[in-house]
Formats: structure tokens, C-alpha cells, sequence
């Protein structure tokens, strides 16, 4: 059952796993907007984004996007990819107003957490109850794996306006507007699996160190942890991303 905060119209009969409302082809944009709240964030954003891409030396509108969420700071991280070196830039950071739960993974309906790990976007809201959202493809292969309420994982987990959180990542609507903009954007010049990667906090290794010392006893946490925390490297390292597979014991493996 999806949680209220998140809710979607009967439009969600089509596949729960559907990786949009539309598929990628010439009318996915102009579908998008002809909902009210989408011609509202074209309107209102389009001209600051174009000009903050442009400042940043990027192509616009972005081809290929990515986005990091910081559990323990708020902050929600929006990156796209440079067209010349293939490397990611930065282009800006968002405070997230609220996200419910503690620090550690999602593991079952009902617990108010915030997943973490390795996600994308699969689902445009236009009609959303908190203005925009767009919803990530949690329970993904890691989270079916090892968490032990196998028929009781949840679901509908979004990133949307508003301050509001049952398990969600809220930025307000000034900017799910910029957000949901570039994603339909970045969706319609063909990337149909946005990245979102969810982080308990930065996991350099000084960050971590005080994660451990917080979280000391906590094995399972800790063990989950070192394993987000290769991958995260892996991107601060290269500006890249890793191609992302999971092991049969839910370990994410980074190639």
C-alpha cells in the first residue's frame, strides 16, 4: 500500500516498477508539460538553471545527470555530466527541510527510514500532494536481499517539495521545481535511469571514522557502510560512475 505522503494517481496501475509515466519517445516532455505545476517550474527556472549551467561551463538543456543525498548533513547534491572530459561537475547543492528517520538502510515498511544505497529515478509525479516528486526504485536487489521482512519492505520513496518526510527526501518547492525540470529534461534527451545515491553521511574517511566511533557494536551497520563507502569513493576519486551490480548477499559490487 503506498504511503499517503507519496501518493499517485490511479496511474500507478500501470507497473509499480514502470521507470515513468511515459516512456522515453517525443511526447514524454509535452506530456509533462501539460500539467499545470511542470509549465509553473519551466516557467519560473528554466533562466537561472540555463544561466548556472552556463557559469559552470556545461551544456544545457543537461544530457546526464546525478544526484547525492546526505543523510546526517541535509544536503542533496545535483550533478551533470560534462560533455568534453565525460567527467560529472557539481552545479549545485540543496538543504534537505526533512527527512524522517535515523542514520542506517531501509529495511521494512513502517519505519519511517530514509533508504540508503544506489538508486534511480523510476516515476514522475506532476500531480504529487507535495507540488513535484519524483520517486526512486526502492526496494532495489540490495535492499530485497537483506532485509529480513522480505513481503513487508514498503515503498513509493520520493523526493519531492514540501517539508514533510515519512521515509522521503523533501527540498521545499522552489526547488523541486529546478530538480523535477532537469530531470524531465535529462529524461527526454534519452537518460531514462537518473542516478540517485543516498549516503548516511559523507563516508571520507575521517567521516567515517566518526561514523564508526557513533555506531561502534552496530556490526551490521557498519558493514553496510563500508560497502556504500566504495562506491562513494570511487566517484570522489574519478567524477565517474561506477557500473553498479549486486552480489547474491546483497553486497553492491563497483566496476
Amino acid at each position: 500500500m503506498l504511503h499517503l505522503h507519496c501518493f499517485f494517481r490511479t496511474v500507478l496501475l500501470f507497473s509499480f516498477f514502470s521507470i515513468s509515466i511515459y516512456p522515453v519517445n517525443a511526447q514524454f516532455l509535452s506530456k509533462q508539460l501539460a500539467q499545470e505545476r511542470v509549465k509553473e517550474a519551466k516557467k519560473e527556472k528554466d533562466e537561472f538553471l540555463k544561466q548556472l549551467f552556463k557559469e559552470k561551463g556545461l551544456s544545457y538543456p543537461p544530457k546526464e545527470l546525478f544526484f547525492r543525498a546526505f543523510k546526517k548533513e541535509g544536503l542533496f547534491e545535483m550533478w551533470a555530466k560534462d560533455d568534453l572530459t565525460g567527467k560529472f561537475t557539481l552545479v549545485k547543492t540543496y538543504d534537505i527541510c526533512y527527512a524522517s528517520g535515523v542514520l542506517g538502510p531501509k529495511r521494512r515498511q513502517g519505519d519511517l527510514q530514509v533508504p540508503e544505497g544506489f538508486y534511480y529515478v523510476d516515476y514522475y509525479n506532476p500531480w504529487s500532494n507535495f507540488f513535484l516528486s519524483v520517486r526512486i526504485n526502492y526496494p532495489n536487489t540490495s535492499d530485497s536481499i537483506l532485509s529480513p521482512h522480505k513481503n513487508k519492505l514498503g515503498g513509493a520513496i520520493c523526493i519531492h517539495g514540501s517539508c514533510v518526510s515519512i521515509g522521503c527526501i523533501s527540498i521545499q518547492d522552489e526547488n523541486i521545481k529546478e530538480v523535477y525540470w532537469l530531470m524531465i529534461q535529462a529524461h527526454e534527451a534519452g537518460q531514462m535511469n537518473i542516478p540517485v545515491h543516498i549516503f548516511p553521511s559523507h563516508l571520507d574517511n575521517q567521516s567515517f571514522a566518526s561514523l564508526r566511533e557513533d555506531y561502534q557494536g552496530d556490526n551490521e551497520k557498519i558493514s553496510f557502510w563500508e560497502n556504500l563507502q566504495t562506491g562513494y569513493l570511487y566517484f570522489e576519486k574519478n567524477k565517474k560512475l561506477p557500473k553498479i551490480t549486486v552480489d547474491n548477499k546483497g553486497m553492491y559490487i563497483f566496476k
